[in-house]
């Protein structure tokens, strides 16, 4: 009973670095792309990586105009 619980958690540091690295990498990827259409820079796509960056970026894009498209280009 003395060590139980003591060495839970030794090796979840590492894992939950790499989950946290994917999912922002998922969050950003999109932003990275969208935020522009937007006339917003796309270094400010880091901001989604931390949660309530990723939900003030999506109040911004949902009231914001996006810039003119380009022309469809025909294939």
């Amino acid at each position: 009973m003395m060590g139980y619980g003591v060495s839970y958690g030794y090796g979840m540091g590492a894992w939950w670095l790499i989950w946290w690295v994917i999912w922002a990498a998922v969050l950003v990827v999109p932003f990275w792309r969208i935020l522009p259409r937007y006339g917003i820079p796309a270094w400010v796509a880091i901001f989604a990586a931390i949660p309530i960056g990723a939900v003030i970026l999506l109040w911004v894009v949902a009231f914001s105009e996006p810039k003119a498209e380009h022309p469809q280009r025909h294939k």
